[in-house]
């Protein structure tokens, strides 16, 4: 059977394909999926993606699978490590912190100021796949990212560096780089001047840094044997196709619940009255990632969140079972009662992601009286809500977790109002679109509006 796209989701755990034909027809269609053990311990993720490959034969009937064009995403071997290093933290720090971010990355470490040796330590346990360095507006302090520069070059690690910060030291930090192993990008300032963030081309050349590098991780040497195509970091693809959505149909938030994380992605410039009263800048497009709450690995820090006593409660059944609940946790629920109790888990889980992505509003206090003003992201003009993830593509309960979710504001926070409108990933297939838009955009928001099942009417 020969395919138009495959497009392969590594994960740390599982590895996915997605096979997608009639790419050059007015109706490309999701062809089906096929899953396997991502097989990194193995020491070469193409044991996976055969066996993925073969399963997905399986599925659709056929011995044999020839493509044109095979994209992927991929968070497996760790995923985009990356360390940040900055000025002032609410400010230069911030801005490139919310770059890697929105680059997919997994953020390990962020420092403010001049680099400490305990700082030096921790770079050189962690060993990132990118290091970031970004300090003052342009033609502001200059010191701190040059020293920062310095001992990073000194540090003889093999891996790229991104510079975005002064304008004014691209010079001098070439000059530091030149004759070292490593690969230097010079990218304009993330924080040029004071309450102006810049942090799209940041991204961008993160992402570029990420697909030509990727093949070096531990397990990944082969990927190219069968990958032809663009391969970005999965969260990253995730938050691509939500700006995709975003120049179509507007406003969007994206819950993308997991087994060990929940990451919340928003695209949306929010309202011109609460933009007047910000404190600081937020980025259009903003990615937040919550290592705490996931529905399996991390399932315990959720029902800490909640209580025992009070998963008893809503179920409907003994404290005892509750325990045995925990302790026969599958990845994938079954029974009735299964079902019910990841439900409760994820209700909390997007809860509390939401809580932490959102602003809120508070009152300041000074001689000139009170006065109120707005923190962090403005989600009060999303019209659309994104459901994706295994937990709310899967759970038969996954609009009304959202719904409840929305109906549950509490006056200070900038929450989407209970207008915007669910929209389910369907096909699970959200983070394969995102990898898929970068060379076939339109195709690839045909696809996702068939598994959002969004309204003809306002396409």
């Amino acid at each position: 059977m020969r395919i138009d796209i495959l497009v392969a989701e590594i994960g740390s755990t599982t590895t996915v394909i997605n096979a997608f034909n009639g790419i050059d027809s007015p109706d490309p269609c999701f062809m089906g999926q096929g899953q396997a053990p991502t097989s990194v311990l193995e020491g070469d993720v193409i044991i996976g993606l055969n066996n993925a490959l073969e399963d997905l034969k399986s599925k659709l009937n056929t011995s044999d699978i020839s493509y044109n064009r095979f994209l992927a995403t991929s968070s497996a071997a760790g995923g985009l490590k990356m360390t940040v290093h900055g000025l002032v933290y609410d400010m230069t720090a911030r801005a490139a912190k919310e770059a890697a971010l929105g680059a997919g990355a997994n953020i390990h470490m962020v420092t403010a100021g001049r680099l400490r040796r305990t700082d030096v330590n921790k770079i050189k346990s962690i060993n990132p796949n990118i290091i970031l360095i970004a300090g003052g507006v342009d033609y502001g302090e200059r010191d701190t990212a040059i020293y920062n520069a310095e001992i990073i070059a000194g540090l003889g690690l093999d891996i790229p560096v991104i510079y975005a910060g002064n304008i004014e030291n691209q010079d001098e930090i070439k000059e530091i780089f030149e004759g070292k192993k490593i690969e230097l990008h010079i990218v304009e300032n993330v924080y040029p001047k004071i309450d102006q963030l810049n942090i799209e081309p940041t991204r961008n050349v993160i992402q570029d840094v990420f697909e030509k590098h990727i093949i070096h991780a531990p397990g990944m040497e082969h990927v190219r044997d069968m990958v032809n195509g663009s391969i970005v970091p999965t969260p990253g693809a995730v938050m691509i196709a939500c700006q995709l959505l975003y120049d179509r149909i507007g406003d969007t938030v994206t819950f993308d619940v997991g087994g060990a994380t929940t990451d919340v992605h928003s695209v949306t410039e929010g309202s011109e009255e609460i933009e007047r009263i910000l404190i600081s800048p937020e980025p259009k497009a903003k990615r937040t990632v919550e290592g705490d709450l996931g529905v399996y690995i991390n399932m315990k820090n959720i029902v800490g969140l909640i209580g025992i006593e009070e998963i008893a409660k809503k179920l409907k059944i003994t404290v005892e079972a509750v325990y045995s609940l925990i302790q026969d946790h599958p990845p994938i629920p079954t029974s009735d009662l299964q079902i019910r109790f990841v439900e409760l888990l994820t209700e909390k889980a997007v809860y509390l992601s939401l809580q932490r992505h959102a602003g809120r509003f508070r009152d300041l206090y000074s001689t000139a009286g009170k006065k109120k003003v707005a923190e962090g992201k403005d989600l009060t003009k999303i019209k659309y809500i994104v459901g994706t993830g295994g937990a709310l593509t899967r759970l038969p309960g996954r609009t009304d977790i959202i719904k409840k979710v929305i109906a549950n504001v509490k006056g200070s926070e900038m929450f989407p109002t209970a207008e915007a409108e669910i929209l389910i990933d369907n096909d699970y297939i959200m983070a394969s679109l995102g990898v898929m838009s970068k060379e076939y955009p339109e195709v690839a928001f045909k696809l996702l509006a068939k598994s959002l099942e969004i309204n003809p009417k306002i396409l």
